[in-house]
């Protein structure tokens, strides 16, 4: 089976990277043939993407079109697996190929015309579908701009759009039961969904934190409002025994968190490292006791969270999306109420305090993922596309006899 990967970025960047990096070299491995249809490069981890591809495509930054209908013919994929691409006129493209097209769903963009489905100034979670309420009150039409322009307009009628276009994908993978709710409210059909979460990373489960007497919190994600920066800090503040704690990532909210972490005096004990990978990731891990998940947007899934357990590191999360149906309250770490700052200081207290209790949970969570989140996960990812390439086939054998006939 040939699969042709489309996605905005070549090399790790966040989540959905390395969602695609794992399925592509799960795929390779299973003895699939996997390229990738990219944007732009993204500077990280380049080389590594490119081996566990057969072929690496950059889209053309014009006649974009006319680009995918070449490489399709060039390339001749069985199946189109489409991530994240901004364009609607190829999504379009793709859908009109003939090619069976399936569907990742990484985050809420596809049906909330600000991305992140809660209210920019209380940060509640909405649980509308896409509706005229996204105009008023919401007035999700107007979004953060780049460059000079601090709004930009989004269009409703795109959107919508936008919703009935991937209404036409064969199949739509998404992380959480949760997400798969959301699609659900929004139109798509149950039947159509399918819930996936990769896991070949971690059959292998290398060395466990020393929970050293540092007492080290530790924080790794993007830098903006919804990963909650700000509220962890505001927990952190509250927290009476000694510790330290290390923030991995950048990201447009930085600089705010940066003199917050000044104002509430952490500031000799809270470091922002900016972004780390390979071993020097690692030693973060084996070096720390609490892995802190401070989203306040409502998380499809939160990955992070089990390269956290591949670690034995406990989990301190808010409450939010997807989060609960991988951290179970009490096991693998504390599931706290949304956006409770003075419960989250307490819990990481509580394993800073108690490094018995953070081992065994740890090792618990470890157990859980190694347990449900194995390589053989891929099984019934690879049986839909299968399934999907032979009905398209099907159905071309069909077409075929028809006009014999």
């Amino acid at each position: 089976m040939k699969l042709l990967f489309v996605h905005q970025y070549l090399g790790a960047h966040g989540g959905a990277e390395t969602d695609i990096n794992l399925t592509a070299s799960e795929f390779q491995r299973r003895g699939h043939t996997a390229a990738l249809l990219y944007e732009k490069g993204s500077q990280r981890n380049e080389d590594s993407w490119r081996a566990n591809f057969a072929e690496c495509f950059q889209l053309a930054p014009t006649a974009r079109v006319h680009h995918v209908q070449s490489l399709l013919k060039e390339f001749e994929p069985d199946a189109i697996y489409f991530h994240t691409l901004a364009s609607l006129e190829l999504l379009e493209a793709f859908l009109g190929s003939g090619v069976p097209v399936v569907r990742r769903v990484h985050d809420h963009a596809m049906y909330c015309m600000r991305g992140y489905k809660y209210n920019y100034f209380t940060r509640a979670i909405c649980t509308r579908p896409a509706s005229g309420h996204c105009v008023f009150p919401c007035l999700a039409f107007l979004g953060r701009g780049t460059g000079a322009w601090p709004i930009k307009w989004v269009s409703y009628a795109a959107k919508r759009k936008e919703i009935r276009l991937n209404q036409q994908c064969e199949a739509l993978i998404v992380y959480s039961q949760y997400q798969r709710a959301e699609l659900i409210r929004n139109g798509f059909d149950p039947a159509q969904v399918h819930v996936h979460v990769p896991g070949s990373s971690l059959d292998n489960l290398g060395p466990v934190s020393s929970f050293s007497e540092r007492n080290r919190v530790l924080f790794a994600g993007q830098i903006i409002r919804g990963k909650g920066v700000d509220l962890l800090l505001r927990a952190l503040a509250k927290v009476r025994v000694p510790f330290e704690c290390f923030i991995l990532g950048d990201g447009n909210h930085r600089s705010r968190c940066e003199r917050l972490c000044d104002s509430l005096g952490l500031s000799g004990r809270v470091h922002f490292a900016g972004f780390v990978r390979g071993p020097e990731l690692e030693s973060y891990f084996l070096q720390s006791t609490v892995f802190a998940v401070s989203s306040v947007w409502p998380e499809p899934f939160g990955l992070v969270g089990h390269e956290a357990a591949r670690y034995g590191l406990p989990v301190v999360a808010f409450d939010a999306g997807g989060i609960r149906e991988w951290l179970i309250d009490g096991e693998n770490g504390y599931l706290v109420n949304w956006m409770d700052t003075a419960a989250f200081a307490a819990r990481i207290e509580e394993l800073l305090r108690n490094k018995d209790l953070a081992r065994q949970m740890g090792q618990r969570g470890r157990e859980r993922v190694q347990r449900q989140y194995s390589s053989s996960r891929f099984d019934p990812l690879e049986k839909i596309f299968l399934r999907v390439v032979a009905q398209a086939q099907n159905n071309i054998h069909e077409s075929s006899f028809t006009l014999v006939s």
